[in-house]
């Protein structure tokens, strides 16, 4: 196990430090790690200073507690629009989009260390990395479909990209838990450890990545970056429009009201 540093708390994200690599964990286990505002400013903050410091190489991305991030914070309620519906459009154009082409940007390589639950857009900032680690209890899930919306924060361009259309089309549209042996089976992630072991192993990936070839490593990301998501803005665009579309539609009220009712929704296609 690496011996980290804490070298920064923010309100919401803590920053580590071994030599050249640096930790990236999201503090807010008593929500699971559900991505707010202001995990939004300190994610931004924190991936800033990293790219700025050249004798970072590499870093990895956990979450504290039970869960690496269990989505969007529904609890802080969503920005309005002029028209009184929930703005989803501006909201993933400021809180998550940053992040997400951020991460995709930045020349090192990025780990995620996938603990517990990375649904919805939390499934979007573990995809975004370079290299995922997951542990045997981890699950990925798109759960968009199951309040009337669709997959956002990247993810409908992530997923099809590792794993292709057919199982993509299945976690977008069935809106079911992709546990972590499915997930390696599936190619989502890198590797399946034991959760006792996730740590450790994600440890010791990214002191191999600090202690390499950076520009190297850099190279390849631009690469890979070139021929799989050319367009990632353009399609985090095309997300963000759609998912504005589908806030506006009955089965999304629908679908709200009944999650937090805990009741079956009852959708009419409207």
């Amino acid at each position: 196990m690496i011996d980290y540093e804490l070298v920064h708390a923010y309100e919401t994200v803590n920053l580590h430090r071994s030599g050249a690599a640096a930790r990236i964990e999201l503090n807010r286990p008593e929500k699971r790690n559900a991505w707010d505002e202001t995990l939004t400013r300190d994610l931004q903050a924190v991936l800033a200073r990293v790219g700025e410091d050249d004798e970072l190489r590499a870093v990895l991305i956990t979450g504290a507690g039970k869960g690496f991030c269990s989505g969007a914070d529904l609890s802080a309620g969503f920005m309005p629009a002029e028209d009184g519906a929930p703005d989803l459009l501006r909201s993933l154009r400021e809180r998550y989009h940053p992040v997400i082409t951020g991460i995709r940007a930045l020349p090192k390589p990025v780990v995620a260390a996938v603990n517990g639950a990375a649904a919805g857009v939390g499934c979007s900032l573990a995809l975004a990395c370079d290299l995922v680690l997951a542990a045997e209890s981890a699950y990925f899930l798109l759960a968009f479909v199951n309040i009337g919306l669709v997959p956002d924060g990247g993810s409908s361009a992530f997923i099809p990209a590792r794993v292709g259309l057919a199982r993509a089309t299945e976690m977008a549209m069935l809106g079911e838990r992709v546990g972590g042996a499915q997930a390696l089976a599936w190619g989502l992630v890198n590797a399946v450890h034991a959760d006792d072991e996730l740590q450790d192993a994600a440890d010791a990936l990214v002191a191999r990545l600090a202690a390499g070839p950076t520009r190297s490593y850099a190279g390849a990301k631009r690469q890979l970056n070139a021929w799989c998501y050319p367009g990632l803005e353009d399609h985090l665009e095309l997300e963000a429009e759609i998912q504005h579309q589908a806030a506006r539609t009955t089965d999304f009220v629908e679908g709200v009201t009944a999650f937090l009712q805990k009741r079956p929704a009852a959708f009419t296609g409207r």
